[in-house]
């Protein structure tokens, strides 16, 4: 009856283990979104983004970065917290996020660095106007200058309207 008893608790409590591994591996799960904004509807790949601006004449916003920069990180919390800025992404973009370069050199006019955002407009054309303010990278953003990434997104709305 002991031996039983035994038995029936061990296997109780490896099935627990294996539930409670699998719920958390479930809460890991990473979305296209990977921390930048849940409520945002992000596309996978460059060419998604590229068809959809297009089609949906709205400008595409592609945000370069890497998990393990602890810049990219610091960006990443003050614009997932950033109302402002999820709002516009939400309704005005079409936004991809990329931990790796793409084939467009367009998207590098000053280098490969993280993090790094960019404009395209729906014509295809690549913003290398709308910048930050830092001349040694001009597309890079720093946690405090939220405030410019807002001006530029709104810039990049404006000259689609005005150029198009």
């Amino acid at each position: 009856m002991f031996l039983s008893l035994l038995a029936v608790s061990l296997v109780i409590l490896t099935i627990s283990s294996n539930l409670a591994m699998a719920v958390n591996k479930e809460m890991k799960l990473q979305t296209l979104s990977r921390g930048w904004g849940d409520d945002i509807t992000w596309v996978q790949t460059y060419e998604e983004g590229l068809y959809n601006a297009k089609k949906s004449n709205k400008p595409l916003m592609v945000i370069h970065h890497l998990e393990d920069c602890q810049y990219c990180q610091a960006l990443k919390k003050v614009f997932a917290e950033s109302e402002e800025v999820q709002n516009l992404a939400k309704e005005n973009f079409i936004m991809l996020n990329l931990m790796h370069e793409t084939t467009d050199k367009n998207l590098a006019p000053d280098g490969q660095y993280v993090p790094r955002i960019m404009f395209v407009d729906p014509s295809l054309a690549v913003r290398a106007d709308v910048t930050g303010h830092y001349s040694n990278r001009l597309y890079t953003y720093e946690p405090q200058d939220i405030p410019i990434l807002i001006e530029n997104m709104k810039k990049a709305m404006r000259l689609i309207q005005t150029e198009l």
